[in-house]
């Protein structure tokens, strides 16, 4: 199955599979008299993928026991509509990362906590060498050795926002304090 190959869902097919599970957003009547338009379609499968992603979390258990087996059951049902292509199953994911990279970061924030720093990295890690698999799959050596870069510098930003962290909290000396040595 290839998503090329399938009509894209409408902005109105979104719009009614929203209100379908109450969770429709408010449209501006004086903005957007029509209701949602084309360019609000973007917008709205964020919506839907935020609403199907919460119900996915109250769904699953929280238990050791559980937990592994309900997070299965939605990998069945997600690989049923990927489908074999193992192309696009590594483009999702992709995207899914770089959303989830976003969300981390907190584009709002000037600077970040170090966990969230770190967390941050750990998640670009995995964008990058990703990457890099898929650029030696294409024997794009050029592309893979910067897509490896990428991943070698997350790496260190992941370390450092650790030993941050243990700074914070004092498990660590920081920089001042390896001054006093």
């Amino acid at each position: 199955m290839s998503i090329s190959s399938e009509r894209p869902v409408s902005t109105e097919q979104i719009y009614a599979a929203l209100a379908a599970l109450a969770a429709e957003p408010v449209a501006d009547p004086e903005k957007r008299p029509e209701g949602p338009q084309e360019e609000d379609r973007l917008h709205l499968l964020g919506s839907l993928l935020a609403k199907t992603e919460l119900e996915i979390t109250a769904a699953t258990r929280l238990t050791e026991e559980g937990e592994i087996e309900d997070v299965l059951e939605t990998l069945l049902g997600w690989g049923e509509q990927v489908g074999a292509d193992p192309g696009l199953a590594v483009n999702v994911l992709t995207n899914r990362l770089q959303r989830t990279a976003v969300q981390v970061s907190e584009p709002e924030a000037e600077e970040l906590p170090p966990g969230r720093e770190a967390a941050f990295a750990a998640v670009m890690t995995a964008v990058y060498t990703l990457s890099a698999q898929l650029h030696a799959e294409r024997g794009d050596t050029e592309g893979t050795r910067s897509a490896l870069s990428g991943a070698e510098e997350a790496l260190i930003d992941i370390l450092q926002g650790m030993h941050d962290l243990r700074v914070a909290i004092g498990d660590a000396a920081g920089p001042e304090d390896q001054a006093d040595d």
